[in-house]
């Protein structure tokens, strides 16, 4: 099996490029021993459902939701015994996300994903799930601008904004040995803005 990343170019909302790409990544890897569904879209703007377009929104879901469903579907094709999905969903598929619905559903139907998943393929293959508070990335640029990544910081518990890599390291942990006996589990790295249990 390969264990070298595969890049995924492209639009993977359409079935015809996931098809490309899966087929690509059979020819060069082999197979899969791990699988990371990171996709996502959050429109900064602020419109609440009732004034929302249905453009938003079956821009966000197709981004959002059908790109998961098609890569996810690829990727457990090319999985054997052992193998491992996370899907990165977000605080606010737990909690909700006031003018942002569109966001928050796609990230609440990921957390149902992962434990229908989780059940669908035990006991071979592991599907969990990272939900995500605030990050430092470039989708978030508009939130953080004039003062607001402060504000925002202040209202966390651990009163940072953390970067990328402090999510990856817990998808690594998700993915490797060291979490074999954890399946359809949501994994919160959001520094305590929101305690599930």
């Amino acid at each position: 099996m390969g264990r070298r990343a595969f890049f995924a170019g492209g639009d993977l909302a359409d079935p015809r490029v996931v098809d490309k790409v899966f087929r690509e990544c059979k020819a060069a890897l082999g197979g899969l021993d791990c699988f990371v569904a990171n996709a996502g879209v959050w429109p900064s703007d602020e419109v609440p459902l009732g004034r929302m377009t249905d453009a938003r929104w079956r821009s966000t879901m197709s981004q959002n939701l059908d790109a998961v469903f098609l890569t996810t579907r690829a990727a457990l094709a090319l999985m054997g015994k052992g193998g491992r999905v996370v899907l990165v969903s977000s605080t606010a598929g737990q909690r909700g996300e006031a003018f942002h619905a569109d966001y928050a559903a796609t990230k609440g139907a990921l957390i149902s994903m992962t434990k229908s998943l989780a059940i669908e393929y035990a006991p071979d293959i592991t599907v969990n799930c990272v939900a995500p508070g605030w990050v430092d990335t470039e989708m978030s640029a508009t939130p953080y601008a004039a003062g607001g990544r402060e504000r925002i910081a202040a209202t966390i518990p651990l009163q940072r904004i953390p970067p990328a890599e402090d999510i990856a390291g817990p998808i690594l942990f998700l993915v490797s040995p060291l979490a074999r006996h954890v399946t359809g589990e949501v994994l919160n790295v959001n520094g305590g803005s929101v305690l599930c249990g």
